[in-house]
């Protein structure tokens, strides 16, 4: 069931999702793989990066600050570390977006986690 959800939201992302895409897909960030509407567990998250244990989340309307924070605590207790970002960051701002990601996995104390 989740694998064919994940393929309905690969079909119909959002502006932001797909200009984000552009800049996660093959390799093209840091030389790291990241995977889009991924299963994981009883989440299907918007993007991952199975390496690196990152989750990147785009946050619209869609969900609550409370099961946002649950969905990120369950997250975490598997093991990833999650970044989120509102639609509008990533339409105006892809590039400062794109170096936040850097940042976090050239974080010391994130590699020190994997």
């Amino acid at each position: 069931m989740s694998v064919i959800r994940a393929r309905r939201l690969r079909s119909r992302a959002t502006d932001a999702e797909k200009l984000l895409w552009h800049g996660l897909r093959h390799h093209r960030l840091c030389g790291l793989k990241f995977r889009r509407q991924q299963p994981i567990d009883r989440y299907t998250v918007d993007f991952v990066c199975f390496d690196a244990r990152l989750i990147i989340e785009v946050d619209g309307g869609q969900h609550g600050p409370e099961t946002d924070r649950q969905r990120t605590d369950y997250l975490e207790a598997q093991g990833f570390r999650v970044l989120r970002f509102w639609n509008g960051e990533i339409l105006q701002n892809l590039d400062g977006v794109l170096e936040t990601i850097v940042a976090a996995v050239s974080d010391p104390m994130f590699l020190r986690e994997l």
